[in-house]
């Protein structure tokens, strides 16, 4: 995991950088982060097209690639390491319209009440507005 912020009360980001990392935090707080990071990463790794497709370097540059076009899968922790909230962002943590934020406590259950100040510090970081009206399931929520 790398080091993305830190947040209020001593929480800390961190963004999830391997599927194993990935299933672990979906043990952890009892969701499937870890089918959506695997598609994004397929996903990301199918979008590859290299210089020299023939030549043996062609995958040089393939990581670079798949970390630039791959949604942004975070973390939240507690001083203890606890994992609090998970968030997928749009690749880069930039803006781009239609892309379906998701932000979610263990089990799928709203972060906001209790995560509400981290999520405003990770959205801070990034300059995106992490409203909870805006991250998935929430803003269908009431429509």
């Amino acid at each position: 995991m790398q080091f993305v912020c830190d947040a209020p009360k001593g929480k800390t980001w961190f963004r999830i950088e391997t599927e194993g990392e990935a299933m672990h935090e979906s043990r952890l707080m009892g969701h499937t982060v870890e089918k959506y990071f695997r598609r994004e990463r397929e996903k990301a790794i199918q979008s590859w097209r290299p210089e020299r497709p023939n030549a043996i370097e062609r995958d040089i540059g393939l990581e670079a690639h798949i970390q630039r076009e791959m949604p942004l899968f975070l973390t939240l922790r507690d001083r203890e390491g606890n994992a609090l909230t998970t968030a997928m962002l749009p690749p880069g943590g930039k803006d781009r319209g239609g892309f379906r934020i998701i932000i979610v406590a263990a089990s799928n259950a709203d972060p906001y009440p209790q995560q509400g100040a981290a999520i405003a510090a990770l959205g801070a970081h990034f300059g995106l507005t992490l409203d909870r009206n805006r991250c998935f399931p929430y803003g269908r929520q009431g429509a």
